[in-house]
């Protein structure tokens, strides 16, 4: 029987007892009278002790609640005695059990955080390669940004030179323009590999950043693999096991195994990423070094010819000015004489014409009936009209000769000016032409040739070279 089954019936052996009681009680009275009555009608006087008598059922039913309260007491030491048997062996069964239980969880704890930590040596590993290679990588590329000092240079030069061209040949021709793209692509090319090496210092930095936290995280591990291997190793028969103060609290920086194994491939994909980048930006860094220098190389062979088709066709302009300037001066000398001429004949006309106008006046002056429109009249006024119409035109002639020979003279003048500039802006091309030689490759013959070419310069020694 279980204790409220025992409770239970003490309660209703002490309610029953209680019933009796004020039975009794209430009784008392009755058996006063009766007593009293015996005492007046009885010889002997006999006295009852003042407490309350129970009857007999109460009697039995006394009697039988103790006959029941150690029955339950028996049976309850009989279950207690077969409870506690079976709980020390299933303490002990657990117990094994669990330390078994355990021991195999720490096990694999063990052999969990030795694959993470060997994954993530290798890690570590791979990412003190990238990060050298990058290195280099990068000191290439700042090699390759410094050379690119001389073209700004050269190109900046050049265009200061053809600057000091005069007026009438500063034009913006084929080869200023691609002085202005080569300039445009070397300055580009120059900040391609300024963001490159920037890109490349930033990775180095996160890099060095990601090997931090590996490095943390390997120390993090192997205290832990050194702690559970010695919680492995620890049993009940040790020295070293005390009470502890709480060991069930839960420290405040502890996490669930979820989170763990969380964090554990966050760091690995992080540092998979990074490596994955840094392979790309390394690629990224040769390419742009290469396409810099091809860049650059294809802009200046387009503008040395540009350079050399502009001094070609200045060349072929200055011929035909020379041509043009002795040509002209030709016709100058050809319309001075014919100047002279139509002079002369302007001033035959003149005096022609006062002639007529002389006789035409002079007639005027007859007398009488004398003063008639006769033929000769008539003849001396259309002659003084043929010779006005006649010096007219040759007014016109002559001043449209002396305005052609003023023409010619300062189209001379402006050819001649022409050429002179011409001269200078060849010379200033050619001078220009001149300084960009600077810029041509170094021609490899032989053994360097094949060298640069298969790219095996470095696995040569110098004194092979």
């Amino acid at each position: 029987m279980d204790e409220n089954q025992i409770l239970e019936e003490e309660a209703r052996n002490s309610i029953l007892i209680e019933n009796n009681q004020q039975e009794t009680e209430c009784c008392l009275p009755e058996k006063s009278a009766q007593c009293q009555a015996t005492i007046y009608d009885e010889s002997v006087v006999t006295y009852e002790k003042p407490l309350p008598h129970l009857s007999l059922p109460d009697w039995d039913a006394r009697l039988y609640g103790l006959q029941v309260t150690a029955d339950t007491r028996r049976a309850d030491a009989f279950d207690l005695r077969h409870s506690a048997r079976q709980l020390r062996n299933e303490t002990r069964i657990k117990t094994e059990w669990d330390s078994y239980h355990n021991n195999n969880r720490l096990r694999a704890r063990v052999y969990e955080i030795e694959q993470w930590k060997s994954t993530l040596q290798a890690l570590l590993n791979r990412l003190d390669r990238e990060m050298n290679a990058l290195k280099e990588e990068k000191a290439s590329t700042e090699r390759e940004l410094e050379q690119l000092n001389l073209p700004l240079l050269v190109c900046s030069e050049s265009l200061s030179n053809r600057d000091g061209r005069r007026s009438s040949e500063l034009t913006y021709d084929l080869a200023d323009t691609e002085l202005k793209k080569e300039l445009c692509v070397t300055e580009s090319n120059k900040k391609l590999l300024i963001d490159r090496c920037q890109s490349a210092w930033e990775k180095i930095n996160r890099l060095e950043v990601v090997k931090f936290k590996l490095q943390l995280d390997l120390n993090d591990k192997n205290e832990a693999l050194q702690i559970d291997k010695d919680m492995l190793n620890l049993d009940k028969d040790c020295a070293n096991i005390t009470y502890k103060t709480d060991p069930l609290k839960t420290p405040k920086r502890m996490i669930t195994y979820e989170q763990w194994l969380e964090k554990c491939e966050a760091t690995k994909k992080m540092a998979e990423d990074e490596l994955q980048d840094t392979l790309h930006l390394r690629e990224s860094l040769f390419v742009a070094r290469e396409r810099a220098r091809n860049t650059l190389r294809a802009q200046t062979d387009v503008t040395n010819y540009m350079m050399r088709r502009r001094i070609y066709d200045t060349q072929r302009a200055r011929n035909e000015l020379q041509w043009q300037k002795m040509k002209m001066e030709e016709n100058m000398d050809k319309l001075t004489a014919e100047l002279k001429i139509m002079g002369e004949q302007f001033a035959d006309k003149v005096n022609a014409l006062k002639v007529a106008e002389t006789r035409l006046e002079t007639r005027g002056y007859r007398p009488g009936i004398e003063l008639a429109s006769d033929e000769a009249d008539l003849g001396l006024k259309e002659e003084v009209h043929n010779l006005k119409e006649s010096i007219r035109q040759l007014q016109e002639k002559l001043d449209c000769a002396k305005a052609t020979y003023n023409a010619l003279e300062a189209a001379s003048i402006k050819i001649a000016l022409d050429l002179n500039d011409k001269e200078h802006s060849l010379e200033t091309d050619i001078r220009a032409l001149e300084m960009r030689a600077a810029l041509e490759p170094k021609r490899l013959q032989g053994l360097e040739r094949n060298l640069v070419l298969a790219r095996i310069t470095d696995e040569v020694p110098k004194m092979e070279m």
